[in-house]
């Protein structure tokens, strides 16, 4: 399949140029028509595979599934808006009851908004009054959001903050990063430094642990590259939190929903959070961040948090219809991931041995990255590579996203099917032979 660009969507480009403040979209040339299931087509009909899932958006296949779809359809010709903070409504609640049955023991308090970013802010907020602490730390190549708080957090790329400053009281330390370790390391040889920089520098010179009021960590860090740290670093990320009377906020924004093949993507390491914040996929393709607290922590002030659309009826609707088919088929969807999963890694292991531009293949589930560089032993990012690799892809019909300095993040639906999967990995391949020259 070769993609065309017709006169319809060169038309919107255009307009959206001049009208549409500058956001994340790059280089990208595609222009949403409709989505089904595997695919996304653009408004001159071109068809993609979708390996991208809008951003970690449509577990359950481009435009969500038909039962979600008949969900919100339904609640819209009821009722759309229940304004959730100041009246009472029954669906919010039976959805937070269905998703606390899939937290750990312990949690039991649910807080709506309608982002990533949002839930994260809550998060801010709830374990500034849970502890009354000042500070928060976070990750260097962590992303947590673009509004004033979560941005605090965001550690990413300059770009995100560079002109937004100054921030809230947020400290930072670098990430189990392996591939790429800031102490010249290599795992499991390196006796976790980066454990032990947290201790003897972060709250050792530059704020006590008493003063800390959360650790702020995406499990896998998501827009920073895909980065799986190993379980060492999580559990002792979890020590310090609990030697210190610090809270653990898991960042489950891009990483929960069982995109890893597990609900949450912390269930993998063995360890559990005091604050979870997801949003994306929770949301079933409409806006919906949510933000859950360990039930011992108690509540917040009447008044002291709120917002207009949390608990959107709509979103709701979409998101317990999606958490109910989840729920009904999580085994078989996690026996589906498991198999997708080993066959993208090994198809990805095959590639970076017979290709010097792949420097570094990682993930858990469905949330896998390939990391691109121009020599295996310099480990120099392939920056115009990666988007070089993206756009060959795109011209033969795959769409993906980039993630970090020179990685690509392979996100397809959970229920991608095996020849579409299969498909969209030779399209991958054939564009990195042809980027690298090999």
């Amino acid at each position: 399949m070769v993609v065309r660009i017709g006169k319809k969507a060169r038309s919107i480009m255009e307009r959206d140029h001049k009208i549409i403040m500058t956001t994340t979209r790059g280089s990208s040339r595609f222009v949403v028509g409709r989505g089904d299931g595997d695919f996304a087509y653009d408004v001159d009909g071109n068809k993609f595979i979708d390996f991208s899932t809008f951003v970690s958006v449509y577990n359950l296949g481009v435009n969500a599934n038909r039962e979600i779809r008949s969900a919100v359809k339904g609640q819209v010709d009821k009722m759309m808006h229940a304004a959730f903070t100041d009246y009472y409504s029954e669906l919010p609640v039976t959805f937070a009851e269905n998703l606390v049955s899939m937290m750990p023991d312990g949690f039991g308090k649910v807080f709506y908004s309608n982002s990533g970013t949002e839930a994260i802010e809550a998060a801010l907020k709830f374990s500034r009054t849970f502890t009354k602490r000042q500070y928060a730390l976070a990750f260097y190549g962590g992303f947590h959001g673009r509004t004033m708080g979560s941005l605090s957090l965001t550690a990413s790329k300059s770009v995100h903050k560079e002109g937004f400053g100054p921030f809230n009281s947020a400290l930072h330390a670098p990430y189990a990063y392996c591939y790429r370790c800031p102490f010249g390391k290599e795992y499991p040889g390196c006796g976790m430094a980066c454990v032990d920089y947290i201790k003897k520098y972060t709250l050792g010179k530059e704020a006590s642990g008493k003063e800390v009021s959360a650790i702020f960590m995406e499990p896998v860090q998501g827009e920073g590259g895909y980065v799986v740290p190993p379980k060492e670093f999580v559990e002792g990320v979890r020590d310090i939190a609990d030697e210190n009377g610090i809270l653990l906020v898991a960042d489950e924004v891009q990483s929960g929903y069982m995109r890893t093949g597990k609900f949450l993507a912390l269930d993998n390491f063995g360890v559990k959070a005091d604050i979870y914040a997801m949003a994306k996929a929770v949301g079933g393709g409409l806006p919906l961040g949510v933000t859950v607290t360990r039930k011992s922590l108690g509540d917040i002030p009447a008044g002291s948090h709120a917002n207009t659309f949390g608990g959107n009826l709509a979103a709701i609707a979409a998101a317990d219809a999606s958490l109910s088919y989840l729920k009904r088929n999580q085994t078989s969807i996690q026996k589906g991931i498991r198999k997708r999963s080993a066959a993208i890694i090994g198809r990805l292991e095959e590639m970076k041995e017979r290709y010097e531009i792949l420097g570094d293949v990682r993930g858990l589930g469905l949330m896998i990255g390939a990391e691109f560089v121009k020599d295996k032993k310099t480990k120099e990012p392939a920056v115009r590579e990666r988007e070089r690799i993206i756009e060959e892809c795109f011209d033969n019909g795959l769409l993906l996203l980039p993630a970090g300095t020179s990685t690509i993040r392979i996100i397809p639906p959970l229920t991608v099917s095996i020849e579409s999967l299969e498909k969209g990995l030779d399209i991958l391949e054939n564009a990195v032979k042809a980027v690298s020259g090999d």
